[in-house]
């Protein structure tokens, strides 16, 4: 007998009860992922009122009991009485979705936070939030729990100042946790800075640092460069063929224009992309008119020049082969295409970004013909590389059935034929992979062994990489084809990809290894959350009948202290070739037990730093990479 259906059941959810109840439709999780956003939709808003020209100083401070500050010397939100609601505009904007002045071009004429939604759902999911204004030399102050005013707007007293500072504690019965990260924050904000020329974002954190010694962390980002002070911090550890950065700026119907490029010697292309400071990681309409007009002017000074005449058409992948560029769109009404704002829709952008990156590209290559010989130079190198890697490349898509024998008696691959069921488990040596396969559950997990370490793609060019029979063997076993032209998501054969390498430095550098490559050549595995690192114990701990599996150092020793007298025996697991197939069925491969990480990408410019920083050319800034970071070293092979 089903309960009866009547306007009784229906629950309708008043102001900010809807942002409490379902808070991770509005900030996409209550992780420290969605922590950290609160931050950003705060100080997005101050970024607003820089892009409409009224502020140029932002200070974010973390206090000691990890409440979050944001001041800005803005205009400060309007504490008027709204002509409709009979309130002050700051109460209205504070506890209303949707409301705020981002949906007059009058007010801002670009914006990131185009929902209106940002500062009423912090204020929601807060456990307390204190706003003061500062205008027309008044001070005004209004206080928030859990989204709900505690009194009414009041004056203050007197000030000098203007702007808005606000000051909130995120709720910890919405969030799982509540401390901040420092570094998490420093990149946004620093990214920030870059994107909005001439802005002074200051960054401090009043919390009791780790070594006690130290004194409160304070970053202070200005960069009167913008773009180019970007390019220039992401060759940083990279060797550019030309000197500086190429940059330009266009306005045209009220949609703003700028790009910084280099090219370095390196075969990677990096690119990114934004849209009013928003990071549009899927690219959309601006990175396809930058593109496209990249190719077509390299290639009419190809045509132009005296090159190689056997080369007479370059690819786009050939003339973005070593490029470093940032891209950014500043619209009136930009169209993001999801919820993520991953990708921009906007159709209109895509040939005014063409034609500013044409006109201003063809002028620059006019007055320096030195740098243009460099640039074509290079691409007349990749081209090469491209024709010497189709064989290989050919070799290396995927065939209708994958036979045992097309990859010669390697992969052990599973029955179920349904891609979103099925997992490779990628291992390494023969040992392992006799366990892994005696061991695993063939309807939907399959084994691929790799012998030895794969290369190190970040030092390769495409060719070299596709020649090398472990990499060759690997793109085949997975059937996405690698390279922008080829890839394709929907090959995949496995939704699962788990990377189970030993746990001593030999693994974890073979470890490296491979996610070198899927970061370089199969980024958008990583981004579909596809990619997986196994975890498997450090130890084995037998006390009378009784074995434990044991996963960390700590962990080991609560356990120890647990089994207090009782005679035991510890044995340290070197290699996965060291456990039976029933062990490591049970503590690796199997999904009601088994510990694994999943790889995400949190932050581009950080992944492309470190990237090129372990598995680049240039040992510099390597050892002082090494130097800097010996200290959190735990488990080091001796």
């Amino acid at each position: 007998m089903t309960k009866g259906y009547s306007a009784n059941n229906i629950q309708v959810l008043e102001g900010l009860e809807a942002v409490r109840k379902r808070p991770a439709m509005y900030i996409g999780s209550t992780d420290v992922y969605g922590l950290h956003h609160l931050v950003y939709e705060i100080v997005d808003n101050s970024i607003d009122e820089a892009l409409a020209g009224f502020c140029d100083e932002i200070n974010v401070v973390i206090h000691k009991d990890n409440s979050i500050e944001v001041l800005d010397n803005g205009r400060g939100i309007p504490v008027d009485p709204h002509p409709v609601y009979k309130k002050p505009a700051l109460e209205i904007v504070l506890t209303k979705l949707h409301a705020g002045g981002k949906f007059n071009n009058d007010t801002y004429k670009v914006s990131g936070g185009l929902h209106g939604v940002g500062v009423s759902v912090v204020n929601a999911l807060s456990k307390k939030m204190v706003v003061e204004v500062y205008r027309e030399e008044k001070k005004y102050i209004q206080t928030y729990e859990k989204g709900i005013p505690v009194h009414e707007v009041k004056v203050a007293g007197d000030t000098k100042k203007r702007g808005t500072k606000v000051l909130f504690w995120p709720d910890p019965e919405i969030f799982e946790t509540t401390e901040f990260n420092f570094d998490t924050l420093s990149k946004r904000l620093r990214e920030l800075a870059f994107l909005n020329a001439g802005i002074k974002i200051t960054l401090k954190d009043e919390r009791d640092q780790k070594d006690k010694t130290s004194k409160n962390i304070e970053h202070v980002f200005q960069f009167k460069g913008g773009l180019v002070s970007f390019v220039q911090f992401l060759n940083e550890n990279k060797t550019p063929i030309i000197k500086k950065p190429i940059y330009f700026r266009t306005i045209k119907d009220n949609i703003d224009v700028e790009v910084a490029l280099q090219y370095i010697d390196s075969y990677n292309e990096t690119v990114f992309t934004y849209a009013n400071n928003i990071n549009t990681k899927e690219g959309g309409t601006h990175l396809i008119g930058f593109k496209s007009a990249l190719t077509r002017v390299i290639n009419d000074f190809l045509k132009k020049g005296k090159f190689d005449k056997s080369i007479t058409q370059l690819s786009g992948d050939d003339v973005r082969e070593g490029l470093v560029a940032v891209i950014s769109v500043k619209i009136p009404e930009p169209q993001f295409e999801g919820q993520t704002k991953m990708k921009l829709g906007n159709s209109e952008v895509k040939g005014i970004v063409e034609s500013a990156t044409y006109e201003n590209l063809s002028l620059f290559f006019e007055e320096n013909p030195q740098d243009v010989k460099k640039i074509i130079d290079k691409c007349i190198l990749g081209a090469r590389a491209r024709i010497a890697a189709k064989k290989a490349r050919d070799l290396t898509r995927r065939k209708n059935a994958l036979e045992n024998d097309t990859l010669p008696g390697k992969l052990a691959d599973c029955t179920e034929r349904d891609p979103s069921k099925c997992e490779i488990f990628i291992v390494e040596g023969d040992s392992a992979g006799g366990s892994a396969k005696q061991g695993r559950d063939r309807n939907f997990q399959a084994i691929l062994p790799l012998k030895g370490k794969i290369l190190n793609v970040e030092k390769s060019r495409l060719d070299k990489i596709l020649s090398n029979d472990e990499i060759k063997t690997l793109i085949t076993a997975i059937g996405t084809g690698i390279g922008e032209e080829e890839f394709d998501i929907s090959k995949a054969r496995y939704h699962k990809i788990v990377i189970m390498t030993d746990a001593d430095v030999d693994g974890a550098h073979i470890r490296t290894l491979l996610l070198t490559f899927f970061y370089r050549y199969m980024p958008d595995l990583i981004r579909n959350g596809y990619l997986f690192i196994a975890q498997p114990p450090l130890y084995n701990i037998k006390a009378g009948k009784d074995v434990y599996y044991v996963y960390s150092d700590e962990e080991k020793d609560a356990l120890l202290k647990k089994l207090k007298d009782q005679k035991y025996t510890i044995q340290r697991y070197k290699g996965l070739g060291e456990m039976n197939p029933e062990q490591l069925w049970e503590t690796t491969m199997d999904p009601e037990k088994r510990l694994m990480l999943q790889v995400r990408i949190d932050d581009d410019v950080e992944a492309e730093k470190i990237f090129t920083v372990l598995m680049g050319d240039a040992v510099e800034p390597r050892r002082k990479f090494i130097e800097d970071n010996a200290h959190a070293v735990q488990n080091l092979d001796l």
